[in-house]
């Protein structure tokens, strides 16, 4: 049976470094077509799930709305994406354009030369490993958040304020 040692270090820097080396190696493969990662990430969730709320969106991709925002100016600037009016007069729709979907069909081509490459470098059953773990851990944070999310509205109404748990 292997010892399972206990986690040296910050788990917060090393997913920052491993996250950093990783768009690294896929901006190198992106940047043929003129899109950052985070565009075609972008771009390619509003193909699959548009046009949608940009907060429904901003939850999908896991990331705040104000970030979303930022993100989706020079993909609307581009002639990208577009934003539209929703349902009512508060709501919008985020919407890819044909300009778009060409955009984001070049960096898939991209993207899978990079997924490729990573694949070799790494080793498919790496990935894959990796993949699962990252599946599960951010279902678990998920879950935690949603959590936190309920308890603290629930004492909010009663004037109760709950530290989060160490753990």
């Amino acid at each position: 049976m292997k010892n399972v040692a206990k986690p040296q270090g910050c788990t917060n820097l090393k997913l920052r470094q491993l996250t950093r080396v990783v768009t690294r190696h896929y901006d190198r493969f992106a940047s043929e077509t003129g899109l950052k990662n985070t565009q075609y990430a972008l771009l390619s969730h509003v193909v699959g799930l548009g046009p949608i709320r940009p907060g429904d969106l901003a939850k999908c991709m896991h990331m705040d709305a104000s970030t979303l925002t930022r993100n989706l100016q020079p993909l609307v600037a581009h002639g990208w994406l577009k934003i539209s009016a929703g349902n009512d007069a508060r709501s919008r729709l985020v919407e890819v354009t044909e300009t778009g979907r060409a955009k984001r069909a070049e960096g898939q081509r991209a993207w899978k030369e990079a997924q490729a490459a990573l694949n070799e470098l790494l080793g498919i059953d790496r990935v894959a490993a990796l993949h699962e773990l990252l599946d599960a851990c951010i279902e678990c944070l998920d879950h935690d958040a949603e959590s936190s999310t309920a308890d603290e509205a629930n004492s909010a109404g009663n004037g109760v304020r709950h530290k989060r748990p160490r753990r």
